[in-house]
């Protein structure tokens, strides 16, 4: 009963917190900020990429189409990148961390390189783990970009707000989910 207790008051916490920043400030979504840290490291090696421009919407422009779009939306965020949504994604990272830290029961060396389903299928190798964990990741971002959002702006922010593409995104992210982790795993 308590891991169905720790689910259940888990699931109403990220609920209200996913209603408190809608409330306060703006849908929850972490993809963008990804693309943000890029355009950070980029413009460190190339100075001229964003400049300011008055005559911008944002105030600022970028030489690449992409981080000037939106009025340069992208590019004032590279140029101050210390805004709720940047923050937000180092709070999760921290947050994480000290999850990590203080809660739950300790996982084994074993289960830290791979959990227990994986070496049953694919064997202990943390060369092989990590590639594929990187591959799914990158996989997974290039997705996310590509559809302008990731799985928390589109599912759950968007399914929260009652957007119908929220609700098919939620369908299609679970249709190719399930008979890929079958695939994978097989029914056990």
């Amino acid at each position: 009963m308590t891991g169905q207790l720790n689910w259940f008051c888990g699931g109403i916490a990220l609920g209200l917190v996913f209603v408190l920043a809608v409330w306060f400030v703006k849908p929850i979504g972490v993809s963008t900020q990804f693309v943000i840290f890029d355009g950070i490291v980029w413009s460190k090696i190339s100075p001229g990429l964003i400049v300011e421009d008055p005559d911008s919407k944002s105030g600022y422009t970028s030489t690449n189409p992409y981080l000037d779009k939106s009025g340069g939306k992208y590019a004032k965020n590279i140029a101050n990148p210390f805004n709720y949504s940047f923050i937000f994604v180092i709070c999760i990272i921290l947050g994480a961390f000290i999850s990590a830290l203080t809660k739950g029961p300790k996982a084994s060396v074993e289960d830290r390189i791979a959990p227990a389903v994986w070496r049953n299928r694919f064997g202990g190798d943390p060369s092989k783990r990590y590639l594929a964990a990187f591959l799914g990741g990158a996989l997974v971002l290039f997705g996310a970009r590509l559809a302008g959002g990731c799985t928390s702006g589109h599912m759950m922010s968007g399914m929260m707000q009652t957007s119908v593409s929220g609700y098919l995104f939620a369908v299609a992210a679970f249709a190719v989910a399930v008979p890929t982790a079958i695939i994978l795993y097989g029914r056990k």
